[in-house]
């Protein structure tokens, strides 16, 4: 909280300042893009505005930079109660995302009816102005006190992490992918569009003619694409398996077909992609307002997992976190509460997991539960509750009881919060990209990407 007061027009004279600092984001630009109706791609980030194919660092909107001047008579002098009454601008230079400005006002004049006259300027950190002007106010008649307790805040709806992973994965070579009946829009779309982000390679398998009658509604030119036409599924998904083990595809992709279908075929014991583990899901989700990657496991495969099966899934996860590049991925292991209580088992399941770690039976992260959701991710809240551990509050994966409860939490990050959710199956000979029919273009390409970080990781010594 906040308390802002004001400086009445009785008490003003000539020569008063004040200033403020802000930091340039691009959370400010987009917020101004919505709010102004301005969506000039030269003030949102990622564009490549000068055509050199890489993205840069967006310009400030000249008119947002400007408004800070607001913020300094509305909060500062005179202060809560201050009306605009005029402002001259004129622009000298530009500011860009992570410049932190100084926002300046200087008492010039006090004219009849509460009228006071200012100069106005904005510098850099350099010291060169990057506008400057005269503003006239009228000044509250009496003291104003404010404190902005009840302000709501803002969440931009924007995916910067999902971001981070494309970037990390477009330098590598693309995985040779062996995508499985790819026979609907969006299937298609999103092999085609990882192939541009060079993320995979598409051995594209299913029914050709369906595949071809596709890429013509969309647009799609399949030139120097490798089809392989299998018009049953099962035969598809089979295929798809086999081109793994004959080392022609190093990860495999889910299209057009059902979840179970292609299941069927990785875990055959004779010809399957099993390894020692247990397959387990794993969402990779970006959060809005959240200042890390979340994993969520296991909300796809597992329907109701054993302790010895929630061991696989743990290690699967934090496999997956190290080879996205998160040092030591922090591990919640969900439940109801968090204390162990014998009447409910995923809390005992939970503690089990946590002595597990730390006796090195589970490796590369930190694992505790049982831990709330609240307490797992909030740090206040685990603070309130009392909770001493380096994974409360922090966590980067939340491992749940059972498949209802991971898918739930999953839908309501997606839904309800506006996470953007890759998925991916671990455990196998390689990884297996699971997408939604839901999933944008931003979900499917991260897919991709997180699939070409394991893969590139699983290949270190």
């Amino acid at each position: 909280m906040t308390l802002y007061s004001s400086t009445p027009y009785s008490e003003l004279s000539v020569g008063m300042e004040a200033e403020i600092r802000r930091l340039c984001r691009a959370e400010d630009f987009f917020v101004f893009a919505n709010a102004s109706g301005n969506h000039n791609p030269m003030h949102l980030p990622r564009e490549d505005h000068d055509g050199d194919g890489t993205p840069d660092e967006p310009v400030a909107p000249s008119m947002w930079v400007a408004s800070l001047f607001s913020a300094v008579f509305g909060n500062m002098l005179p202060g809560p109660g201050t009306l605009y009454k005029g402002q001259t601008l004129r622009f000298l230079d530009r500011a860009r995302a992570g410049e932190e400005l100084t926002v300046k006002v200087r008492l010039t004049e006090l004219k009849p009816d509460r009228v006071a006259c200012f100069e106005t300027w904005i510098e850099a950190e350099d010291g060169r102005r990057i506008v400057e002007g005269v503003a006239e106010v009228i000044a509250p008649e009496r003291s104003v006190t404010f404190d902005d307790e009840d302000l709501p805040g803002l969440t931009v709806r924007r995916h910067v992490h999902f971001d981070r992973l494309l970037d990390l994965a477009e330098p590598l070579d693309p995985i040779p992918t062996a995508v499985v009946c790819p026979e609907e829009e969006n299937a298609l779309a999103g092999a085609l569009l990882a192939a541009e982000h060079t993320l995979i390679r598409p051995i594209l398998i299913g029914d050709s003619g369906k595949i071809a009658e596709v890429a013509a509604q969309i647009g799609a030119d399949l030139t120097g694409f490798e089809l392989l036409d299998e018009p049953d599924h099962d035969q598809a998904a089979a295929t798809g398996v086999r081109l793994i083990h004959e080392g022609r595809a190093n990860a495999l992709m889910k299209g057009h077909l059902h979840t179970s279908r292609l299941l069927r075929h990785i875990v055959k014991r004779d010809g399957g992609l099993r390894t020692g583990k247990r397959l387990s899901h794993v969402f990779v989700m970006d959060v809005p307002g959240l200042d890390h990657l979340l994993m969520v496991t296991d909300a796809a495969i597992n329907i109701t997992p054993t302790l010895e099966e929630k061991v696989d899934i743990t290690q699967n996860a934090i496999d997956l976190g190290l080879s996205l590049g998160i040092e030591q991925p922090k591990v919640g292991i969900l439940s109801a509460i968090e204390t162990v209580n014998p009447k409910i088992p995923s809390t005992i399941d939970a503690a089990v997991l946590s002595k597990m770690a730390e006796r090195g039976q589970i490796k590369g992260g930190l694992v505790d539960g049982p831990l709330a959701m609240d307490n797992a991710v909030d740090i206040e809240a685990a603070k309130t509750k009392g909770i001493r551990s380096l994974v409360a509050g922090h966590a980067d994966i939340l491992v749940v009881p059972n498949m209802e409860a991971g898918n739930m939490l999953a839908k309501e990050l997606t839904f309800v919060a506006h996470a953007e959710a890759a998925g991916i199956v671990m455990g196998a000979l390689c990884p297996i990209i699971l997408n939604s029919r839901a999933d944008d273009d931003k979900a499917r390409l991260a897919s991709c990407a997180v699939a070409a970080l394991y893969h590139e990781w699983r290949k270190r010594p």
